[in-house]
């Protein structure tokens, strides 16, 4: 079993354990070793063989016999037994917005429903509003929330995907019989927030062994069609896969007509038809010859244009701008000079100040912002005054050892229901950086939400606004706030937006994104972790920045740390 999988059913165990009423320190030691064997590095079956399990923090005696058993076995006994107690399907419930543990505790056991089906009359026959403590608006929002979520449990979230695509594509080069090329394209190529199948064009001479090999990888659940050089199969993780194999000559232009959304290639077959020829997978060509192009570079250009990026690839401009060379210079990681949004063990994160300082150096960063929880936030042990300027000083003494890099001493401030923020100007002035975010009051609405926000963008001490929506997707749809007034604040205000890279939020999305861009609007590309190995997470967000069309100049964390600190001085 790789990581993964061993992650998921320790999860599985601690959700199990959360509707059952035990303990909650017990699911919370299978959470926190879901989370640890998840973003391992290393191969947790590998560490088995060698009798290193014990290495990954959170990982005791006890548990380390449950992996095991997990490895040589592929199932455990336990999972097995708390599945006779409480119906697996009780842990999609939790998916719902406006569903926690308690709310299903309630619903399972007054009403005896047990799966989404059920959840779904329910609300329908409004049963639920007359369970203690939810009401009409809670049952509304739990059909609509049932409504959105019967379309995201058919898509994959980012990470995910591309976890499964990167399995994927190391079996079919690993084997004898390898591609000369393999990638992965459609909706993953392009970065979309959530992906539906995979798509990979391989090249090879001959395509039966890879076709073959395909239809008998061990991730194959079901082989729905097969042909000599396209084969479909149903993974065991739920999601269809398709494997396209071509002639090497013609491996560009396959990977561009499988790589561009369905709108994209009819523009670019009707600009072909208004050229004289037609272009295809096959390549390009007339009615008597078709030429298949060495590069996607080069098929762009002959079709008089120059080449779009994955990313672009939605037919929402791009092709007009590639024609006229208005194509934006598009963000890349290695620009990204630091992070500007991470939680350390001072609050709810699972890193010491030094740790996350090593990361960011071995990253090449040249700053890191800690940028811990506010008071209110005491779910998250939000820091008191007191302890801001405790760890303010920390962190001086740390920055005094360092070269060439630097911690900024910042803060994650509430924006409360009021609109107030959760500390004082004198104290938000002494940061050095300042994220204010919301994380309460959810249901207000949209006229309530939106003065909020603005009220914090107005704010002079306020530098960046997290997550500036609230989306969390497939659990919770954005709260009701009118993101293009923000947009016009922000940039009168010269406040940067987050573009938050977790691959559960990707907020702003890339359509605000590119709004904001053409508003003037600087955005900060964050990763929000909470333990250093979501330090990675930026990749993310620089996909999404990409599909806004966002530059490095709209990206304010692309700043060497001097120019980072007269921007955050000037404003």
């Amino acid at each position: 079993m790789n990581n993964w999988e061993i992650a998921k059913v320790f999860d599985e165990i601690a959700d199990l354990l959360d509707i059952l009423g035990e303990n909650p320190y017990k699911s919370r030691a299978y959470r926190r070793a879901a989370h640890k064997i998840g973003n391992a590095y290393l191969d947790v079956e590998q560490l088995s063989r060698e009798g290193r399990l014990l290495e990954i923090p959170g990982i005791g005696s006890a548990l380390e016999k449950k992996v095991e058993e997990l490895i040589n076995t592929g199932e455990l006994d336990y999972l097995i037994q708390l599945r006779k107690k409480a119906p697996a399907s009780l842990r999609r419930l939790l998916l719902i917005p406006g569903i926690g543990i308690k709310t299903l505790q309630l619903i399972y056991q007054r009403l005896g429903i047990t799966d989404l089906e059920g959840l779904e009359a329910a609300a329908r026959e409004k049963r639920l509003r007359r369970l203690p403590g939810i009401g009409v608006k809670t049952e509304q929002a739990i059909l609509h929330g049932l409504q959105n979520h019967a379309f995201l449990r058919r898509r994959m979230l980012l990470h995910h995907a591309f976890a499964f695509a990167g399995e994927i594509e190391d079996y079919l080069k690993n084997k004898a019989a390898g591609p000369a090329a393999i990638q992965a394209a459609g909706s993953l190529r392009r970065g979309k927030e959530t992906v539906g199948d995979l798509d990979f064009v391989a090249a090879a001479d001959n395509p039966a062994p890879l076709a073959q090999a395909f239809k008998e990888a061990p991730f194959v659940k079901e082989v729905v069609a097969a042909g000599e050089a396209k084969v479909t199969i149903m993974t065991k993780w739920g999601f269809q896969a398709d494997l396209l194999i071509v002639q090497p000559q013609l491996f560009a232009s396959a990977l561009q007509h499988f790589t561009g959304s369905k709108e994209h290639n009819v523009a670019l077959r009707r600009i072909a038809r208004e050229r004289g020829f037609k272009v295809s997978e096959h390549g390009i060509g007339s009615a008597d010859q078709t030429t298949a192009p060495s590069t996607e570079e080069e098929l762009y250009r002959q079709l008089g244009m120059a080449y779009i990026p994955p990313e672009l690839r939605e037919d929402r401009g791009e092709i007009e701008a590639a024609q006229s060379g208005a194509l934006p210079d598009l963000l890349e990681a290695a620009e990204i000079k630091g992070d500007l949004h991470i939680h350390s063990e001072w609050s709810d994160g699972a890193n010491t100040l030094q740790e996350l300082a090593a990361a960011a150096q071995e990253r090449g960063y040249q700053y890191l912002a800690v940028t811990d929880h506010s008071r209110s936030l005491h779910i998250a042990r939000g820091l008191t005054e007191e302890r801001v300027r405790q760890q303010r000083e920390e962190i001086d003494r740390l920055n005094e050892g360092f070269t060439n890099f630097r911690l900024l001493a910042g803060i994650e401030v509430d924006i409360l229901p009021d609109g107030s923020l959760d500390f004082d100007d004198q104290l938000l002035a002494e940061m050095d950086i300042v994220i204010a975010s919301v994380h309460s009051g959810f249901k207000q609405d949209e006229k309530t939400l939106t003065k909020r926000v603005v009220n914090a963008l107005r704010n002079r001490h306020v530098d960046i606004i997290g997550h500036p929506t609230g989306r969390l997707l497939g659990r919770r749809e954005p709260y009701a706030i009118d993101v293009g007034l923000l947009l016009e604040v922000a940039a009168e205000t010269d406040t940067a937006l987050e573009v938050n890279a977790s691959p559960d939020r990707l907020d702003l999305n890339d359509e605000y994104i590119r709004q904001g861009r053409e508003l003037g609007v600087r955005f900060a590309v964050n990763t929000d972790s909470h333990d250093l190995h979501y330090l990675d997470d930026v990749f993310y967000g620089v996909l999404q920045a990409r599909r806004g069309w966002a530059e490095r100049e709209d990206i304010v964390n692309t700043l060497p740390l001097n120019e980072l600190d007269d921007w955050l001085s000037d404003r």
